[in-house]
C-alpha cells in the first residue's frame, strides 16, 4: 500500500476535475480526498495497491473532454491506516 500527495495544473478548475479524481478512486479502491487551489491547481491525495494507484494516476493524466492536464506532480508520503473511502474537500 503506498500513499501520494499529487498538485495538478492546467484546465482542471470548473470542469468536472474533482469529480472525476473521484469516480476514478473510487473504482479502484483508493482513499483520499481532492481539492481545488486558490492559484487554479488542484491538490489530492491517493492511497490504495500501487497499481491502482498508477492506474489512476495515468487516468488523471489524459483528462476527459473537458479536463487539460498541464502538469501533475506526485510525492510518496506516509500512508494514513484509519482513512476510509474518498472526499472532495471544500
Amino acid at each position: 500500500m503506498i500513499r501520494i500527495h499529487i498538485s495538478v495544473s492546467g484546465r482542471v478548475q470548473g470542469v468536472g476535475f474533482r469529480y472525476f479524481t473521484q469516480e476514478c478512486a473510487c473504482i479502484c479502491e483508493l482513499t483520499g480526498w481532492v481539492r481545488n487551489e486558490w492559484d487554479g491547481s488542484v491538490t489530492l491525495e491517493l492511497q490504495g495497491d500501487e497499481d491502482n494507484v498508477n492506474r489512476v494516476v495515468a487516468m488523471l493524466r489524459l483528462g476527459n473532454r473537458f479536463i487539460h492536464v498541464e502538469k501533475l506532480t506526485r510525492e510518496e508520503i506516509p500512508v494514513l491506516e484509519e482513512e476510509r473511502g474518498f472526499h472532495i474537500r471544500y
